[in-house]
């Protein structure tokens, strides 16, 4: 019996499963709190001084560090880029 998957992409599959949107926004936040961690780490901030340069709590930071919690508010990012003195750039992508 032929795999109707042989020669289709992993996000085709991802698709056909109904699961592409969850894959991106997991790996969208995985990159996005590691290059956040890896800035406070580059600066020498703790999570406690980061979240006052954030004006919020541990617990607050903890949620945008979580690379699972996909949760995140623009509102948050802006604060916590602004606090590592970084901005992003979105681009829209075909």
């Amino acid at each position: 019996m032929a795999n109707k998957h042989v020669g289709s992409s992993f996000d085709d599959f991802l698709a056909e499963e109904g699961r592409l949107e969850e894959a991106t926004a997991t790996a969208m936040k995985r990159i996005i709190a590691w290059q956040i961690a890896h800035e406070m780490k580059a600066q020498k901030l703790s999570k406690t001084a980061m979240a006052e340069r954030m004006h919020t709590s541990r617990a607050a930071l903890n949620r945008l560090l979580d690379e699972e919690d996909t949760s995140l508010t623009l509102t948050t990012l802006a604060s916590a880029l602004t606090a590592l003195g970084k901005r992003m750039e979105f681009k829209l992508a075909a």
